[in-house]
């Protein structure tokens, strides 16, 4: 999978780059790895602003601005927690684009309401924002390769003129 994840990002570079675009990410249960996945391309730097790692509740709440009342009643893995932080990240990066990231990576965390693999993603761009949730299998570096692959698929969409598919609500 990391051949597939390198791949992705220079398609994504390239086509962030051809718009003209920044990208800024916020990650929890990933931990910096779409970050990384994403400074590995080449000539990053001309449409990568930067990361946020809110792997704490204080830094989602403080850096990104989700709210105390959202972390408190729904949750840091949740459509709004997801929400908030890619907005945060949308502002604070000052980006033209922004994905961000929230879940149970495991192998312990999970309910059964937000099982093991729960991962929440949102985009945020010129033409708004869409929000999913995924279910990934396997073991906590599997479920965060593939919710790095899933969020850079989603700004590759965006930056190819569509949005990443809209979870309902």
């Amino acid at each position: 999978m990391e051949e597939e994840l390198r791949r992705l990002a220079a398609r994504l570079g390239e086509a962030l780059a051809g718009r003209g675009w920044m990208l800024g990410c916020a990650e929890s249960c990933t931990g910096g790895l779409l970050a990384s996945v994403l400074t590995d391309a080449p000539g990053a730097s001309s449409w990568f602003h930067g990361a946020v790692v809110a792997y704490a509740n204080a830094v989602k709440r403080d850096v990104l601005g989700v709210s105390q009342e959202t972390l408190e009643t729904k949750g840091a893995v949740s459509r709004e927690t997801v929400l908030a932080m890619a907005r945060g990240a949308h502002g604070v990066l000052r980006a033209d684009v922004a994905v961000a990231i929230s879940g149970v990576a495991g192998p312990a965390g999970g309910t059964p309401q937000k099982p093991v693999g729960t991962v929440w993603l949102a985009w945020h761009g010129p033409d708004g924002v869409a929000v999913k949730r995924f279910q990934f299998d396997g073991d906590r570096l599997a479920v965060k390769r593939q919710a790095v692959r899933e969020a850079m698929a989603g700004v590759l969409s965006m930056a190819r003129g569509g949005k990443p598919e809209q979870a309902p609500e």
